[in-house]
């Protein structure tokens, strides 16, 4: 199982709807995410915006290229760009590069 860690910035002024929307993330977008292969995905959300997101995965590659065939990731990606800092014009999930991991303690 591959643990794939990345950081994101959300903008400080819209960390509340932030919050509001992933309370409330669309039953087919979880549905998509575990038909893909993304497991025990959390995110970490700090007061200044920095958006720290986890996922397991057999393969990341795999995993992000399954969303992207999807319908559901196309509209949700639409609806979440404008809540991020320096996409560079990428999505979100474009705009996801893992961090490389040092130490685990299993």
């Amino acid at each position: 199982m591959q643990r794939v860690c990345f950081l994101l910035k959300v903008r400080q002024d819209r960390t509340a709807e932030y919050h509001e929307r992933h309370a409330a993330v669309w039953p087919e977008m979880c549905e998509a995410l575990s038909a893909t292969g993304w497991h025990n995905y959390s995110l970490f959300l700090r007061d200044d915006g920095l958006l720290v997101g986890y996922l397991e995965t057999e393969d990341f590659e795999a995993a992000k290229s399954g969303m992207e065939a999807t319908e559901v990731n196309a509209r949700w990606q639409t609806e979440m760009s404008p809540f991020f800092e320096s996409l560079d014009g990428s999505r979100p999930d474009e705009a996801m590069k893992p961090l490389t991991e040092v130490f685990h303690l299993a």
